[in-house]
């Protein structure tokens, strides 16, 4: 929590998980998650955090946090939409852009339609991360909003408010993309970190959580210390290239 950081990371996913935590009572605790990607593709679990619920304020202490411990640039963080996210960012690193987790946006249109449809709809919105170029892109979420928006107006409402956040990804080179369109990276972290607390029925304290947490987190670092995530070896030089 407290260790200098590195002052330089291509892109930061932001993601919390919930595991239970013994308070008052039995409840699930949150643990808000920041892994990054360094330009030479190199990644690390930057720090952790715990608390009874996710919300802004923690992201936003978090984010400074980090900039008082050496990180001084981002070229680009992920999130999911969580109320209030791109502003926090925005505060810490002015310079740095956003991309929501289309993932999680699948997630939400999903939620939000009726059964019948989901599939159909699905498979359409997929389409928009498997394009070569943002042009083409930007068509094909113009034919989803076209073929939805009739159903379910509040649906292609809300995509279209944050249509710039859903293609940010496409401002860089085709080798990363497929890493940089969704937080599913850090969400396979979380899955570990919840496969390894499947035997126990709940942390007895927050500090046995916090070492718990820390060891896993050291354990990743140690792992992928000297590898490079797919994609990044082969566009180092321009992922340096985007900073000062």
């Amino acid at each position: 929590h407290q260790r200098h950081l590195s002052d330089k990371f291509f892109c930061v996913y932001l993601d919390a998980t919930y595991i239970p935590l013994k308070r008052v009572t039995h409840e699930r605790e949150a643990v808000y998650i920041a892994i990054g990607i360094k330009p030479n593709g190199h990644k690390e679990v930057i720090d952790y955090c715990i608390a009874p619920t996710e919300n802004i304020e923690i992201w936003s202490e978090m984010l400074k946090g980090f900039k008082s411990r050496g990180l001084e640039q981002v070229e680009l963080f992920l999130s999911d939409g969580v109320v209030g996210m791109k502003e926090a960012i925005c505060q810490s690193y002015p310079k740095a852009h956003f991309q929501r987790c289309l993932v999680h946006v699948m997630r939400n249109i999903s939620a939000k339609m009726r059964v019948d449809d989901r599939k159909k709809a699905l498979d359409e919105f997929k389409q928009i991360h498997t394009q070569s170029n943002k042009e083409m892109t930007v068509q094909v979420l113009h034919e989803f909003y076209q073929n939805w928006e009739k159903a379910y107006k509040n649906v292609v409402r809300d995509l279209r408010q944050v249509e710039p956040d859903l293609l940010t990804f496409y401002n860089y080179p085709p080798a990363i993309r497929a890493s940089i369109y969704s937080t599913n990276m850090i969400e396979s972290f979380n899955n570990r970190l919840k496969r390894k607390t499947k035997p126990k029925t709940e942390f007895p304290t927050e500090p046995s959580l916090d070492t718990f947490i820390g060891v896993q987190a050291m354990d990743y670092n140690d792992r992928y210390f000297n590898r490079i995530h797919k994609g990044f070896g082969q566009v180092r030089d321009t992922l340096e290239s985007y900073f000062d």
